[in-house]
């Protein structure tokens, strides 16, 4: 039985059930599984982690991302613009993407989260090229073994393009039963609902300007029948809301209502302009939201109710969304950029620091049907990660270790990033890659998609 002793911890932010912190504390992982917390705790153990001047934290569970535009990151020709207009450009890249640029970004994105304490990570990758035969979320796989951590994957898809009155290039979308289909053999290849599972897959249409209606049911159907999780963009924009007005004569929630997209098996991202009707529903329903504050505030999108949706009881969970609308991969700094933008919205009635770090942890966990990560607790999986709190930055703010991320924010890698009791990254620098070669070839991705698209 692999053991491991964690010992001396200045404090464990555990996110369990009685918002417990413990100073001075130990934790004993067995196979990967807490077996203990506490003080002095005496085990034989083949290997021993000093966690003085360290507090330790729930591994980060990321609800909603894009991790192939991370090779489309600080365009220039971009950063004005809002959603529609900032997708229209850049889905003239995207159709150029192939398995060496899903790889390279997945690593790259994947990794930069792993830095900065995520162990669980969400992709909702839905551009599938019709000219060429991939294998993008194979690759995906791939990246999250490589690097040792938990990872979700979406089979996204887009079945509405332009000459059908949606938003994508006509090249980028595929029929019902050729993305009904790969869903099914996906589900099959990949998806593991066991406890402790580092690898699950749900189903993800894009968003209601890119997908058709028969798409949305037959997914909604498919889903539960392959008892899977769903998920999708929904009330991100004005333009959003004002397609679904004009096209099927219904506000945004109202027409998912009518495609099957309500339960607790469902969760949106963004759910920035809903109103109080529709917030009650959610609640009601137990349906999710992931929270993407940095990028809701780079694209113009607006500010999420959250306040308001904590209130009501509405599931939520903290997501960075894709690299492009970020422009990176980080959500320690997710917590703070969540934490100031509802104080500067809601004052007090604003969420504190620690309401958001539950946010990225257990609320995330919940989005994805799990309970066995989000919380440091016995019984549940050795996920978390060390900040070394034993700098100058932190001089005269160790008051706190449940705000602190909110409040201080954190701005440098964790000490270390622990997913299923080994560790992934140890002092900025990732334990399953070569990270020089890695970087290099990413690079080299990048170039070779940009030219493709003649930018």
């Amino acid at each position: 039985m692999a053991a491991l002793l964690i010992r001396n911890a200045d404090a464990v932010v555990t996110a369990d059930d009685e918002d417990s912190i413990l100073r001075n504390a130990d934790i004993l992982i067995r196979d990967g599984v807490i077996a203990e917390i506490g003080r002095n705790i005496s085990a034989d153990t083949e290997k021993t982690i000093d966690a003085h001047g360290c507090w330790i934290y729930p591994g980060l569970i990321n609800t909603h991302h894009h991790l192939y535009q991370t090779f489309t990151r600080n365009l220039p020709m971009v950063q004005k613009m809002e959603l529609f207009p900032w997708l229209v450009t850049l889905y003239e890249i995207w159709r150029g993407l192939d398995d060496e640029a899903i790889y390279y970004s997945s690593l790259t994105g994947m990794g930069e989260l792993i830095k900065y304490g995520c162990t669980t990570v969400m992709d909702h990758h839905y551009v599938f090229p019709r000219e060429r035969e991939n294998n993008f979320i194979g690759m995906q796989f791939d990246a999250a073994k490589a690097l040792g951590l938990r990872f979700c994957a979406s089979r996204g898809s887009m079945s509405r393009g332009k000459k059908d009155g949606g938003l994508p290039p006509d090249d980028l979308v595929q029929d019902v039963d050729t993305i009904l289909d790969d869903c099914v053999q996906l589900v099959k290849k990949y998806h593991d609902p066991s406890p402790l599972s580092f690898r699950q897959v749900v189903l993800a249409p894009c968003s209601p300007f890119s997908v058709t209606d028969a798409l949305l049911k037959e997914t909604a159907v498919l889903a539960r029948k392959l008892k899977v999780r769903m998920h999708t963009h929904l009330c991100e924009t004005k333009d959003e809301e004002r397609y679904c007005l004009e096209k099927v004569n219904m506000r945004p929630l109202a027409y998912m209502e009518s495609c099957g997209w309500l339960g607790e098996d469902v969760w949106y991202a963004h759910g920035i302009h809903f109103n109080d009707e529709e917030l009650a529903l959610l609640a009601k329903t137990k349906t999710g939201v992931a929270h993407c504050p940095v990028s809701n505030m780079k694209l113009s999108s607006g500010v999420c109710r959250v306040s308001e949706m904590l209130e009501l009881g509405v599931p939520l969970g903290l997501a960075v969304d894709g690299s492009a609308s970020n422009d990176c991969s980080n959500l320690l700094a997710e917590i703070r950029a969540a934490y100031l933008l509802h104080r500067l919205s809601r004052s007090e009635k604003a969420p504190t620091g620690y309401d958001f770090l539950k946010m990225a942890t257990r609320g995330s966990a919940a989005l994805l049907g799990r309970n066995d990560i989000g919380c440091l607790a016995v019984g549940k999986a050795a996920d978390m990660f060390a900040l070394d709190i034993e700098l100058l930055e932190l001089a005269g703010a160790l008051l706190d270790p449940m705000n602190m991320l909110g409040t201080l924010g954190y701005s440098r890698p964790a000490e270390w990033v622990m997913a299923g009791g080994k560790i992934i990254a140890e002092k900025g620098v990732l334990a399953g890659i070569d990270e020089p070669e890695v970087r290099n070839k990413a690079n080299v991705c990048v170039k070779d998609l940009l030219q493709k698209a003649g930018v």
